[in-house]
């Protein structure tokens, strides 16, 4: 059985960093719509396409990473790299997915992006508009094979009605345990059969050391940016504990970085607005925003200094945590109760998702019955047609500039 015993070496994994890093380094540049919408992609891109994982695997790992604290869709990529690549394949995951949307907010911080109007540019509709039915094929591909049987369905529908009603990231939060527990409870004797276990290359060993290094840096950073009077490690530290006490990631996280920069007086409320209103036009993770808080902040070291600290200290909780929990959240699911508890929990997932898949994603995206149509023959495409997600979000931008063209002839 894997991880027995800790001396026993996983098989390490022989595809290069290389590979993993050039697939997110495309989704980097196209994943637009927010993290539900980064999790519909990558389930497109590396499950359907690239069978990097199989589709309970997958689910597995978005459930796990919806318990964890920091960005859920950041860290099912650098899952998604670790599993393919190892260590290395998940930060060449993270780099790739994550270096697009930091350079561009870097640039937006030099004053040159030049995108005041950008809320209501017809591309940036578009964006929206493939956003779902990016989220929608993954609604109904993930319903198909996770919602198997009334109960499943029931669960899936439970949290999608609930998530609906109480968007918050502690309903999310709780709609995932309340199906992990009915899973348990209404579905252990229904389960006959485990998944394949999915060997972690790397030792157990070292996710130990990881959750320790995470311990450390949330108790020990504050104590010595005290000490030493660095205002590096005091920007390294408040970024790091915004990144490694928020659940929900994305927009939850801005409460906790306004606190850290505009409410110690490192930058002024106005500057950290214009940057947020930025960041909701860029592709990639939100938590991006850190690189240019860290670059126009007031005190040294700020610019690229700055921008690489805040990055770097906002994501670094996220990656020591995932490497952390892995390898035994990767065992215990193989028992059964754990697997009934899964099956409930992956239910819940897809109802977290639909509810999604209409508020923000459609919500924000369909101003017009007429709207409506580009994300409809975007689902066609991605189901009949097979087309990779990103011709696909190239499409439903075309056509929403045209549509913008025409409405304004």
């Amino acid at each position: 059985m894997a991880h027995d015993s800790d001396e026993t070496a996983p098989q390490q994994a022989v595809f290069g960093a290389g590979e993993v890093f050039r697939a997110f380094l495309v989704l980097g540049l196209t994943s637009f719509g927010g993290p539900v919408a980064h999790l519909a992609y990558f389930h497109r891109e590396f499950v359907e396409r690239r069978r990097w994982l199989s589709e309970v695997a997958y689910a597995d790992l978005v459930a796990l990473c919806q318990f964890l604290p920091g960005p859920a869709s950041s860290q099912v990529g650098m899952g998604l790299g670790l599993h393919r690549a190892g260590i290395t394949g998940a930060l060449a995951a993270w780099l790739g997915f994550t270096l697009p949307s930091a350079l561009l907010m870097i640039a937006a911080a030099y004053g040159v992006a030049g995108l005041s109007d950008v809320a209501h540019a017809s591309w940036l509709h578009g964006l929206k508009l493939a956003a779902v039915a990016i989220v929608a094929h993954a609604v109904w591909t993930m319903g198909r094979q996770l919602c198997i049987g009334s109960l499943r369905v029931g669960i899936a529908v439970a949290a999608a009605c609930v998530c609906t009603a109480f968007p918050s990231a502690w309903t999310q939060f709780g709609v995932i345990a309340g199906g992990g527990l009915l899973g348990w409870y209404l579905l252990d004797a229904t389960v006959h059969s485990r998944s394949a276990p999915e060997q972690t290359p790397y030792r157990r060993r070292w996710a130990v050391v990881a959750l320790a290094l995470f311990a450390l840096g949330l108790v020990g950073l504050s104590p010595l940016a005290a000490w030493s009077g660095s205002h590096g490690v005091a920007v390294f530290d408040g970024f790091y504990r915004s990144g490694a006490l928020v659940f929900g990631g994305g927009h939850v996280v801005l409460p906790l970085l306004d606190a850290e920069t505009v409410g110690r007086g490192w930058l002024d409320a106005d500057t950290f607005l214009a940057g947020y209103g930025m960041a909701q036009a860029l592709p990639g993770p939100l938590f991006t925003f850190a690189a240019y808080l860290g670059f126009t902040m007031t005190p040294q070291p700020n610019g690229w200094a700055g921008a690489t600290l805040a990055l770097l200290g906002v994501f670094l909780p996220s990656f020591l945590l995932l490497t952390g929990a892995l390898p035994f959240w990767d065992r215990l699911r193989q028992a059964v109760g754990a697997r009934a508890a899964l099956h409930g929990i992956n239910a819940a997932v897809v109802g977290l998702l639909a509810a999604a898949l209409y508020d923000p994603v459609i919500v924000s995206a369909v101003r017009t019955p007429a709207d409506m149509v580009i994300p409809g023959v975007g689902v066609v495409l991605l189901v009949a047609g097979n087309l990779p997600s990103w011709l696909v979000v190239a499409l439903c931008v075309a056509a929403a500039s045209l549509q913008g063209v025409f409405a304004h002839t």
